[in-house]
């Protein structure tokens, strides 16, 4: 099945077919070189985010401040030389009450503007495109459940060595060597501005699937269903990786979104039908087994 999915993958890019979806795509949501901030936010989740982030940095900064200052005036009025004469009280009623008032009060500011952020992720919405993530040791099945076709993705470059042979797979799937660890043979295609609801699960162990380019992430967990979504507002190519200690591989399980015109999604789609819901064995496994029963 793995060798299957690497030949329609390598297929794909050299014939362009409807189902490569890739051309002219820019790769925006991967990690960089001495990075230190999130990758671009294109959903409103992310945005969120990324705003409480910067939020309660400043509150952190402000109190780490302020606590160095009282220590720098402590050290500098209360030492041997300055105070020779320590005081001889026990405690303080007014300074204690503050400070156990006002983190108090710092919490529930902060909780003000971070629940509603954790609800807007949970509260999900009715989905235009649905599809469901099942992860498995160690790579992704997915199934378009609105139009009954999955299909599994893979790492490129099964040895996890960057050499010719797999800078040569990533170049024909219309990637280059930079996107080593991060490409997948096949991509989960989604138009841009639609809801996209996923529901994640896992097939053995606890696997998470995650996109930080949209904040989400979702642990897939074997026997449950979870779900997550998100409306990506740029058209380009993101990656992902799973984020939950799964084995060995974990490293080696990464995820590819691309995220197109409606008008290339549609073509895709198509492509994708014709390729993938006639062969019951593009199914992913957990899929191919319900079919069975």
């Amino acid at each position: 099945m793995r060798l299957t999915s690497q030949l329609l993958a390598a297929l794909a890019a050299f014939s362009a077919l409807p189902a490569a979806a890739q051309e002219g795509l820019e790769i925006i949501g991967k990690p960089e070189e001495g990075g230190l901030g999130f990758q671009p936010a294109v959903t409103e989740l992310m945005r969120d985010i990324v705003w409480l982030d910067n939020m309660v940095l400043i509150i952190i900064t402000a109190i780490s401040l302020f606590v160095t200052a009282l220590m720098a005036f402590a050290i500098v009025r209360f030492n041997r030389r300055a105070n020779p004469e320590p005081a001889k009280f026990t405690h303080n009623s007014p300074i204690e009450v503050a400070w156990t008032i006002i983190p108090i009060v710092v919490l529930v500011f902060i909780g003000a503007f971070s629940l509603p952020v954790l609800f807007k992720q949970q509260e999900i919405p009715e989905g235009e495109i649905n599809i469901k993530v099942t992860g498995y040791q160690w790579y992704w099945g997915y199934e378009y459940t609105d139009h009954e076709f999955g299909f599994e993705s893979f790492l490129i470059g099964e040895g996890k060595v960057l050499n010719d042979e797999v800078v040569a797979e990533l170049e024909a799937a219309g990637y280059t060597r930079d996107e080593f660890l991060l490409a997948t043979d096949t991509a989960v295609v989604v138009p841009v501005n639609k809801t996209v609801v996923m529901t994640v699960t896992g097939a053995d162990v606890i696997h998470a699937w995650t996109i930080p380019a949209f904040g989400v992430k979702q642990d897939a967990v074997p026997g449950r269903l979870a779900q997550l979504w998100f409306k990506a507002e740029k058209e380009g190519v993101y990656f992902g990786q799973c984020s939950e200690l799964c084995g060995k591989d974990h490293a080696y399980m990464p995820i590819t979104v691309k995220v197109v015109s409606e008008e290339a999604y549609d073509a895709w789609l198509k492509g994708a039908i014709d390729e993938y819901a006639g062969d019951p064995s593009t199914l992913p496994d957990a899929v191919k087994l319900a079919s069975a029963e």
